[in-house]
């Protein structure tokens, strides 16, 4: 068993393209009409051929029960980008416990999209702002060999 691809449904598919690409700089890899593949592998699916699919015609969106992950190396550079796109956050930039910024917005059906920094570069940000390995493991909660291992 492999996971190919998690897979959206949209409204509007191109409207969804077109914020993947703007916003997170994804583009179309194979299109098949309703269906469109975007780099990384994420895959947007016209509701009215969802619909078909499953027989069913009661689908909803905006449940906040799932969330498409990625990360950024730069992830001050995009979060400058953010401020000049008209964005509905879940949450502004927040820090969680290990030292991770995140931000978490709606795409234009309202799933929610979760842009994390790279975990290795929160890890060489401490080292760099003077915290020794030791310390900055312990505020990471992570084993030393990882915090070695951003060190090279």
């Amino acid at each position: 068993m492999k996971l190919k691809n998690p897979m959206l449904v949209v409204t509007d598919i191109d409207q969804s393209v077109e914020f993947y690409k703007k916003v997170l700089g994804l583009h179309v890899m194979m299109d098949f009409g309703a269906n469109k593949t975007l780099t990384g592998g994420l895959a947007l699916q016209t509701v009215e051929t969802y619909k078909e699919f499953i027989s069913r015609s009661d689908l909803s969106f905006g449940g906040n029960n799932f969330e498409i992950y990625f990360e950024e190396d730069d992830f001050d550079r995009f979060a400058d980008k953010l401020k000049e796109l008209d964005i509905e956050y879940v949450h502004p930039i927040k820090e969680h416990s290990w030292g991770q910024r995140v931000v978490r917005f709606y795409d234009p059906d309202k799933h929610i999209i979760e842009v994390g920094e790279n975990i290795k570069a929160v890890c060489k940000r401490f080292l760099n702002s003077g915290m020794t390995p030791e310390e900055t493991a312990e505020r990471m909660d992570v084993p030393m060999k990882f915090v070695k291992a951003c060190m090279q």
